[in-house]
């Protein structure tokens, strides 16, 4: 039992920070904007269960898969990192001005909404290359420290626990909506999308800085 806490708080207190569901909340509003609550209810599972398959792929597995390619974490970093900063960049300037905000206003389709429940909502807004490369660093630690059978099962639950929390955030966002009103909701997705930004440039960053020309000074 001891060894499934460690296991648990080390890959929970590893991955909550970096997913941040809370503060990815008003982006998946603004990306979700002028779809239902139920459609808003569906695409916060989907995300939820492919947020929980891309970080225990990641935890047990993901060493490997890198391996595979012959790529390293700072590739991941550096490519996801560009991704995050684009999409950041892009929802700063949506809904710019008033055409484009009556245009969102009616928004896209539910089956639209549900193409993009796994690009880019899951991967890589919510479940993003910061994830993938911490998942990845905890799962080669573990299989150095015997990564099986109860210290498995903790960092297992952990991953569930993260997922759960990323359903909840996503699930209850439109109540964001509601308490801060139309200009408070507008001003804290752009501040939102603001910190998108700067967090794929800190990616990007990490990625560069870890290259074999960086690493060693």
């Amino acid at each position: 039992m001891h060894d499934v806490l460690i296991a648990f708080l080390g890959v929970f207190a590893g991955l909550f920070p970096i997913v941040n569901p809370l503060g990815m909340a008003p982006i998946f509003l603004r990306l979700t904007h002028g779809s239902s609550h139920a459609v808003r209810a569906r695409l916060a599972w989907r995300i939820a269960a492919a947020s929980f398959v891309l970080m225990t792929v990641s935890l047990f597995v993901g060493a490997y898969i890198l391996a595979f390619f012959g790529l390293t974490i700072s590739a991941v970093q550096i490519g996801g990192g560009l991704v995050v900063m684009a999409a950041g960049w892009r929802l700063l300037q949506q809904g710019s001005n008033a055409s484009e905000r009556e245009e969102q206003a009616t928004g896209p389709d539910e089956e639209v909404m549900m193409d993009r429940a796994f690009f880019p909502l899951t991967m890589p807004l919510t479940v993003g290359p910061g994830s993938i490369s911490v998942a990845i660093t905890l799962g080669t630690r573990g299989s150095n420290a015997d990564y099986s059978g109860w210290v498995a099962a903790g960092a297992l639950l952990a991953v569930i626990a993260v997922s759960t929390t990323i359903y909840l955030s996503y699930r209850f966002a439109g109540w964001i909506l509601h308490y801060l009103g139309r200009t408070g909701t507008d001003v804290f997705m752009r501040l939102s999308a603001f910190i998108l930004l700067c967090l794929g440039a800190q990616i990007l960053i990490s990625g560069v800085s870890g290259l074999p020309i960086f690493a060693g000074r």
